[in-house]
């Protein structure tokens, strides 16, 4: 299993959005993609700012690029995200799972 991993920051009301934006509209294409597993939005609350990073499980490298393109180690940041945010990675960071406690990992 492939962990890819991306970070921006946001105000407290972009946070909010950004993650309405991540419920309503990115988790439901992830799961139209075969090979995804599974996804986390973390948020951190850090001198009046939001820091965020997404977590996107799969299967292979193959299976991401069926999301992210060709280029898989380019961050994929919709406009309405974009719009939220105050500053978001161009590139994302990809990790091979050693151990998990999912089933099936």
């Amino acid at each position: 299993m492939i962990a890819r991993t991306w970070r921006a920051t946001a105000t407290p009301e972009g946070a909010d959005a950004y993650r309405e934006h991540f419920a309503d509209a990115v988790l439901p294409a992830l799961r139209r993609v075969d090979g995804h597993r599974g996804a986390y939005l973390f948020r951190r609350d850090a001198d009046g700012q939001i820091e965020l990073e997404v977590m996107t499980l799969w299967d292979s490298l193959e299976a991401i690029q069926g999301f992210a393109g060709a280029d898989i180690s380019t961050a994929v940041v919709e406009p309405e995200a974009q719009a939220v945010l105050l500053t978001y990675d161009r590139t994302v960071i990809h990790r091979t799972v050693a151990l998990s406690t999912l089933e099936n990992s």
